[in-house]
């Protein structure tokens, strides 16, 4: 009986396998499984290189800068508030955009069946 394929938003947002949608698609935060427990999937095939960190940067340094020009020109605060205010928030964001956007990409790197280029 073949599997139906998982709602891509759902594998992406929960980590699960692109397959089957059943397997977790990480072993730990960022580091991913050999294998899907659930199908077999071999997830040596998928590489998602320095995408995330670059989509992580580029998210996350868009909305703290502009969060952070809203409040210095709202309400002039001194630097230490600025220091207070972002930090964490940079820290909360990189970590949360990091996982998704590297699940992202190999989801949809395996329903895209993307895969090295090469000239035959």
């Amino acid at each position: 009986m073949p599997v139906e394929a998982p709602n891509t938003a759902k594998a992406i947002f929960l980590g699960l396998c692109p397959q089957c949608g059943q397997g977790p698609l990480f072993s730990g935060y960022i580091a991913l499984k050999k294998e899907c427990p659930s199908c077999a999937l071999d997830y040596a095939m998928f590489d998602a290189g320095d995408g995330p960190m670059v989509f992580g940067i580029l998210i996350v340094g868009a909305i703290v800068c502009a969060l952070a020009l809203w409040v210095e020109f709202t309400w002039f605060p001194p630097l230490w508030v600025h220091a207070l205010l972002w930090l964490p928030l940079i820290c909360l964001l990189t970590a949360i955009f990091l996982r998704l956007s590297k699940s992202a990409l190999l989801v949809l790197q395996f329903k895209h069946r993307a895969g090295e280029g090469r000239v035959e």
